[in-house]
């Protein structure tokens, strides 16, 4: 991820700049045999792409193909579609690349669409993995143990090369360490901003806690073992935005985690909504909005991506205010 961004090429906005998606396996192979994993603790990187940023955003990668610019629009089929929105999602992350520190790859959008999803998957990753300034989070909940576990994490770490991804805590601690360390973090679904997750993270344990806070109990108590040196672990927690009251009590039993919080924006989420996610010295969370930045634009509107690029400021200056003001 650390090499200078020579694909402005791939930067949407003709329709005649469309090209295959690479494969997986041409990618993969060329690529895992040199990764290493850079030895700096994933929480400090990130936060040091944070301070270059100037706010602690990040960009949401949720491609649909039916709502894509009439540009970009493509025609019936899977393969048209997974070429159509990895050349959009390309364009994203050159428009909003110096502005945000990280972006957040929803592998669901390109696996819908089979082996050319996959292929578009791969080859949106390794662009994300061009623009030295941007943490790449691979967005795939992955649950298992044992093997199967790290198989899982193997996928993200050497062949998609990712720098984070998120998992399911569901299993244990067996399901988190295989994809935390050596440069690699994680984020576990603790409260999510989906209203039916209620039925399941708010149930009250014999101990009087809830199931989320259980399992924010063993979030902490897994990611003390990946601190970094700026005392925040490479295991964080997803923590809804839709969620405040949950996500102040959450916060102190996870002092140490970063929450990556999505629901901001068109999912419902405000600024008042997040602030409870960050510690009081306005550390700690990671802000996410997918719909609101990717889709900021009209239909017909051939330079699309300067609005993509000026809703991604739009969400900086929201949230670097806002923290600016509690300090």
């Amino acid at each position: 991820m650390n090499a200078p961004n020579n694909n402005s090429a791939n930067t949407a906005g003709s329709a005649s700049a469309k090209t295959a998606p690479h494969t997986p396996a041409a990618s993969a192979s060329a690529n895992t045999a040199q990764h290493t994993p850079a030895a700096i603790n994933a929480a400090d990187r990130l936060f040091a792409r944070i301070e270059a940023a100037g706010a602690p955003v990040c960009v949401g990668l949720d491609p649909v193909a039916e709502k894509l610019p009439a540009i970009l629009r493509p025609a019936a089929g899977h393969a048209a579609a997974a070429v159509a929105i990895g050349e959009f999602s390309r364009g994203v992350i050159d428009a909003v690349a110096g502005i945000v520190p990280a972006v957040k790859i929803q592998a669901a959008c390109f696996e819908r669409h089979g082996p050319a999803g996959v292929a578009a998957l791969a080859s949106v990753l390794e662009h994300a993995r061009t623009v030295d300034v941007l943490e790449v989070i691979l967005d795939f909940k992955r649950g298992d143990i044992g093997i199967s576990a790290e198989h899982y994490a193997a996928s993200a770490r050497d062949a998609y090369r990712s720098d984070w991804t998120t998992v399911s805590a569901y299993l244990g601690a067996d399901s988190l360490t295989p994809f935390v360390g050596n440069g690699h973090g994680a984020f576990a679904l603790v409260r999510t901003s989906n209203p039916s997750g209620d039925a399941v993270q708010s149930l009250r344990l014999a101990d009087g806690r809830t199931v989320a806070e259980a399992v924010a109990d063993l979030v902490a108590s897994v990611g003390a073992a990946s601190l970094g040196s700026a005392g925040f672990s490479a295991l964080g927690a997803v923590v809804g935005a839709t969620k405040p009251t949950d996500a102040a009590a959450l916060r102190l039993r996870m002092p140490q985690q970063i929450f990556l919080v999505p629901g901001f924006g068109a999912q419902g989420g405000g600024v008042d909504d997040v602030l409870p996610c960050f510690r009081a010295d306005g550390r700690g969370a990671l802000v996410t909005a997918s719909r609101s930045v990717i889709y900021a634009f009209e239909p017909a509107d051939r330079a699309w991506h300067e609005s993509v690029r000026r809703a991604a400021e739009d969400l900086r200056t929201q949230i670097g205010a806002a923290l600016g003001a509690r300090a």
